[in-house]
């Protein structure tokens, strides 16, 4: 029974991450398994799956906060989810390692220009007031996709920066960013699934917290001044990007 609180207890802390800065998740949820003895291509697998859970419940909440950009997200995720097919195909003739250094030193830089740039407060600005760059949502959301499927990242990493620099405050980034992973997530999911590699005793463990988890990271990022959501989400970018070079220098870290 012990075991089971620790298996919850992980499932809300991924999932109070996942919907605070609208990630999704799957950064956490693919180490976590793997550490604890699930194959690396099925914990990929299964974190895809509970991926569509998180993104889901953090969407239903940010939906009742009014904070989705519905448009912006399903632009986002039209394009995203066939750029993720060809970037999971393209990882049979390109290093991945290479791009992983490369990529994580970028979003680095993103992640400085996110720390400094001045965001508006939610109730400084109404949802149908925000101006959006529409044409270039598209073209974003493809090649967030394409890095998505090569690198192995989730696509809240590259969704929520985009949306901020495209003309979205970053309440409402993270909101829609949440909404778009959910169309995302399902694709892969249902390709790992078709593989056989998602292992659904895992997702009975995890599940319920990641969804309990994502409705108390809504609720927190609803109370948090924009200033400070915008500074903990490029600290945590920055965080990944670290990891990611790591990764792609050859580091054997989680």
């Amino acid at each position: 029974m012990l075991r089971y609180f620790g298996y919850l207890a992980v499932g809300l802390f991924i999932g109070i991450l996942a919907a605070l800065f609208g990630l999704g998740g799957g950064f956490l949820i693919v180490p976590t398994l793997n550490f604890l003895g699930v194959e690396m291509h099925h914990a990929v697998g299964t974190s895809s799956a509970a991926v569509v859970f998180t993104s889901l419940s953090s969407a239903i909440a940010y939906h009742r906060q009014r904070r989705i950009h519905y448009n912006a997200g399903l632009l986002l995720a039209s394009t995203a989810i066939p750029g993720a097919y060809i970037g999971a195909w393209l990882t049979s003739f390109i290093s991945a390692s290479q791009l992983k250094v490369i990529f994580g030193l970028t979003l680095i830089l993103v992640a400085v220009r996110i720390y400094r740039k001045k965001t508006a407060e939610p109730g400084e600005v109404k949802l149908k007031d925000v101006k959006v760059n529409y044409r270039l949502i598209p073209v974003g959301g493809f090649f967030a996709g394409i890095a998505s499927g090569l690198l192995g990242i989730g696509g809240g990493i590259i969704n929520v920066p985009l949306l901020t620099y495209l003309g979205l405050p970053i309440h409402y980034a993270v909101a829609t960013s949440s909404f778009a992973i959910v169309f995302t997530a399902t694709a892969g999911a249902l390709k790992h699934y078709a593989m056989g590699n998602v292992e659904v005793q895992w997702l009975v463990l995890l599940v319920p917290g990641l969804i309990i988890g994502a409705q108390l990271g809504a609720k927190i990022a609803k109370r948090m001044r924009a200033s400070s959501l915008k500074k903990a989400f490029a600290v945590v970018m920055a965080l990944l990007a670290l990891r990611m070079i790591l990764k792609g220098l050859g580091f054997a870290i989680l």
